[in-house]
């Protein structure tokens, strides 16, 4: 039985448990562009929501809308230089005193400041001295925001577990139309709850998480492998450290970059992948096995290129040790939670996996016709006990691996 008094997880964001901004306070930072004025829309819905809202304004945004609509609307000061005449040191104040800084919206030329961590205004000082959840809303024209330095940018972000939400296509100030719009107010009112959530439980917490395929070689250039890229796992790893775990990411070969703030070990075969995640688990409080391992290699590998021939070839194999298995056999205490990735009889096989490998939890997805494989969505359920069973949904794996660590919340016991 879980808090909430019945047999299921409460999820964040799943058609239950919403966190919501009533009482709590949030830094706002506005930037000049022209979706400056919807920064005022934003900022008015979420007061009336019950927020306590300070708000920063650049200097370029003060040439698009005045402080004086952000006052109106907040019932606060409206902060702009860091030289205003203040008891306190405000860019420190403001940091600390808020439990979420939203940059609504964010230039080309302010998410690159970030990246840097140059600190020449107040909002910048501000965000380099936050210590709190942080969200990004770009809006720019498509060129700026398709430019390598803005991507390179926005991705340096995400690294550090910034929640940048992406912004929408439509109808531009400069009369174009393309990628560039701020996302709508509902989502950046999601996003800002959903960073409000990140509570930092998981703060004191050691977490391996192991992520993407393994590859064994055939000859120099061939290989077996499948066609995991890791996303799951790193979204995973990502989110864990948004709520303050320390994180260990045991990571096989994939294009997708990893947070930065993980301690990652890059592998390339199950062997590898089996030493680095028995060795990460001596000190880890919860592991979560997300890659997508192969059980079996081949028993020779060739030295150079096998050349083609007309005679049927065979290839001998060998199995792979079994990685999750021997977590479980090993976990003292460590809370283990295995993936499953099937085809047919899902639940019966994913729970079949539970019990034989002893996981405290396991998540599964059904990947018949290549479903859940990229980086796009995926669908998931959790399963753990003799009958226990909630369903994640189908959604963005950013999305997922927020209401896998909500689901978890409720199933692990708590430390201490």
């Amino acid at each position: 039985m879980f808090a909430n008094g019945s047999q299921r997880p409460v999820l964040a964001g799943h058609g239950a448990r919403e966190f919501g901004v009533t009482g709590r306070r949030v830094l706002l930072g506005v930037c000049g562009g022209i979706a400056a004025y919807k920064a005022a829309a934003l900022a008015s819905r979420l007061v009336q929501r019950g927020c306590i809202l300070d708000v920063i304004l650049t200097a370029e945004a003060q040439r698009f809308i005045a402080p004086l609509t952000f006052a109106a609307l907040t019932h606060r000061r409206v902060y702009s230089s860091l030289w205003q005449d203040e008891p306190a040191i405000p860019h420190i104040a403001l940091a600390r005193e808020n439990e979420l800084l939203a940059v609504v919206p964010a230039t080309a030329n302010v998410i690159a400041r970030l990246a840097l961590g140059l600190a020449d205004d107040l909002l910048t000082n501000a965000a380099l001295a936050a210590r709190i959840p942080f969200v990004v809303a770009p809006a720019m024209n498509t060129a700026m925001l398709e430019h390598p330095a803005t991507q390179a940018h926005l991705a340096t972000l995400r690294g550090r577990g910034v929640e940048v939400v992406e912004p929408g296509s439509g109808f531009l100030a400069e009369g174009e139309y393309g990628a560039g719009r701020l996302a709508d107010e509902d989502t950046l009112v999601a996003a800002i709850e959903r960073g409000l959530g990140r509570t930092g439980e998981l703060t004191g917490e050691r977490v391996l998480v192991t992520a993407g395929p393994t590859r064994e070689a055939i000859d120099p250039v061939r290989f077996l492998s499948n066609g995991s890229t890791g996303t799951m796992g790193i979204e995973i790893a990502r989110e864990a450290l948004a709520r303050g775990a320390a994180v260990d990411l045991i990571l096989g070969p994939t294009l997708v970059v990893p947070p930065s703030g993980a301690h990652v070990v890059g592998v390339t075969t199950a062997s590898e992948m089996f030493e680095a995640a028995l060795t990460c688990a001596a000190t880890a409080t919860i592991a979560v096995a997300t890659a997508a391992v192969a059980d079996w290699r081949p028993a020779r590998t060739f030295a150079q290129k096998v050349k083609k021939s007309d005679d049927p070839q065979t290839i001998a194999l060998v199995r792979n040790p079994d990685i999750l298995a021997a977590l479980g056999a090993r976990k003292n205490g460590t809370f283990l939670v295995g993936f499953a990735a099937e085809t047919v009889d899902v639940d019966a096989s994913a729970r079949a996996k539970l019990a034989a490998k002893g996981l405290d939890a396991i998540a599964v997805n059904d990947v018949s016709g290549g479903r859940g494989f990229g980086t796009g969505s995926n669908s998931l359920a959790l399963l753990w006990g003799a009958a226990g069973r909630t369903d994640l949904g189908q959604a963005s794996k950013r999305e997922l691996a927020v209401r896998f660590w909500d689901a978890l919340a409720t199933l692990r016991p708590k430390r201490g």
